[in-house]
């Protein structure tokens, strides 16, 4: 089954392929002609992902499917949520979107110790963070949307060489000390938020043959 996959990401159309597995062929705007920016200005994972699936479902008139994910920290008031890609400008450097989220968790914790020696009773600066993914199918003009969750820490420093995005700061609860980009992409696939969501999806793809 050829599906168009609303990514220019090399990463994530490997991890969706490898995820799918057998009868699904991906292919991505750009082989259809398009190379813009597909609209994303939802104030909602839910909204952005529906957002990106309409828009290249009438541009190409195919089957296609969209996701939206964001990185939600507890102590940053569940930033960067939907500006997870642009958390440190619009130019989607994930190296600078890392540093800021590391900065400020520091900078939170400074503020904490500093707090302390003054004899001021404060909280500890909570690290937990969860990547939450909505990909959003169309299919036939049917409209389907699947969600995941993958729950952890931030790391206080990058670790790793694999992943993409904010995988070298982000410690998942499966594997305790090492970060996205630590493990192989197979450990990856089988607990990611976005693999749970895209195994959803082709579930229901299977029944609905």
């Amino acid at each position: 089954m050829k599906i168009v996959f609303a990514t220019g990401n090399s990463g994530k159309l490997r991890e969706a392929s490898e995820i799918l597995g057998e009868g699904f062929e991906l292919v991505t705007p750009a082989d259809f002609g398009i190379t813009e920016d597909i609209p994303e200005t939802g104030k909602t994972l839910r909204a952005n992902s529906l957002q990106k699936a309409q828009y290249l479902y009438e541009k190409c008139g195919c089957d296609c499917f969209a996701d939206d994910t964001g990185l939600e920290v507890d102590a940053l008031g569940g930033a960067p949520g939907v500006y997870t890609a642009r958390y440190a400008g619009d130019d989607k450097d994930f190296n600078r979107n890392m540093d800021k989220v590391l900065y400020e968790l520091q900078s939170l914790e400074t503020s904490a110790h500093m707090a302390e020696e003054f004899g001021l009773k404060t909280k500890p600066v909570s690290r937990r963070a969860r990547f939450k993914s909505v990909v959003t199918l169309i299919i036939g003009g049917r409209i389907q949307m699947f969600e995941g969750t993958l729950e952890g820490v931030i790391a206080r420093e990058k670790s790793g060489n694999g992943g993409f995005g904010y995988d070298p700061i982000f410690i998942a609860d499966e594997y305790p000390g090492q970060t996205l980009a630590d493990i192989t992409e197979e450990q990856k696939n089988e607990i990611s938020h976005r693999g749970k969501a895209l195994r959803a999806m082709a579930a229901w793809l299977k029944s609905n043959k």
